[in-house]
């Protein structure tokens, strides 16, 4: 069993899976090696902020976990992972250790800096983290989107519910359990639905509202740049609005989704996905765990490899 110390954390060693190269240090308590775990992207606990933070949630640097191994006295951690993004140092470097210690105590860097932290780092909805955020949503929804469409054009219902529900093309059904998992998405905002914390209902939660809204799309034959969802998600995320704006887009969501309208239900898909946004913003989550969650079952089950 893990040992954590008296703060609740323990140590944990990241590195490189391809070179062996280790890339940094830091620690976990129990929640983020949970995060970790089921999201498949290393997450941290800041001793300095007193909270959980994910690596890579601002510079778009994120680390994909391939093994996690435990030393012998159970009291640390070794995670290799994949690094995306060339640096996985908040300094801009390939690695925090980029500076060699030399006889009379002095630092000697011998590295280069890949990019500079002010830039990324000084505001936190800078164009260029936004972008970035962009392409990573994009690829796993896109990723998400092509697994469903194959389960609809495939029977495999005997080993997936999903291809079962897809093959009953039942658009009426579907939209009630959107509607459902809409409601508890903003009750765990409210504090009226409650698993875990808020952090992880609300990821838990958002993946299960893109599920119900990725299967309507497929069932009504909307191309996915029809309704372009990691975009949506992102304005959600980074738009300020209040909890009334969330109600009236939720009602009006669903009125969009009912209908036969290519392009109406096009529309009530991206404010469905704005909704998750929104909440994400609301719980402090990073707008991509939700998507992650989801590619992580559907790994699990095998039905998607990996990206």
């Amino acid at each position: 069993m893990l040992k954590f110390d008296r703060q609740g954390l323990i140590p944990t060693v990241i590195q490189d899976e391809a070179t062996g190269e280790v890339l940094m240090v830091a620690f976990m308590n129990d929640e983020a090696l949970k995060l970790t775990r089921n999201l498949g992207y290393t997450h941290f606990f800041s001793r300095s902020r007193n909270a959980i933070w994910r690596k890579g949630e601002q510079s778009g640097n994120v680390q994909e976990v391939r093994d996690i191994f435990v030393n012998c006295e159970e009291n640390s951690l070794l995670i290799r992972v994949i690094q995306h993004g060339e640096a996985a140092c908040h300094e801009g470097y390939r690695s925090c250790y980029y500076r060699r210690l030399l006889p009379d105590n002095s630092y000697e860097t011998v590295a280069e800096r890949i990019f500079d932290p002010d830039s990324v780092y000084t505001h936190s909805q800078t164009p260029q983290a936004r972008a970035q955020q962009s392409i990573e949503l994009e690829k796993k929804l896109r990723h998400l989107y092509g697994a469903y469409l194959y389960l609809r054009d495939h029977d495999l219902s005997e080993e997936s519910n999903t291809s079962r529900l897809l093959q009953e093309h039942s658009q009426s059904y579907l939209v009630s359990r959107l509607g459902d998992e809409l409601q508890e998405l903003a009750n765990v905002q409210s504090g009226e639905h409650f698993h875990v914390d808020r952090q992880s209902d609300t990821t838990l939660e958002g993946s299960q509202v893109g599920y119900w809204l990725l299967l309507l799309a497929a069932v009504k034959k909307i191309r996915y740049d029809e309704f372009r969802p990691h975009e949506a998600v992102l304005d959600g995320y980074y738009d300020q609005h209040d909890s009334g704006w969330s109600l009236e887009q939720r009602q009006n969501c669903l009125n969009l989704l009912i209908t036969n309208e290519p392009t109406m239900i096009a529309q009530g898909l991206r404010i469905g996905f704005a909704l998750i946004g929104w909440a994400c913003a609301e719980a402090q989550v990073n707008p991509l765990d939700p998507a992650e969650f989801d590619l992580a079952q559907m790994r699990r089950k095998g039905l998607v490899g990996q990206e």
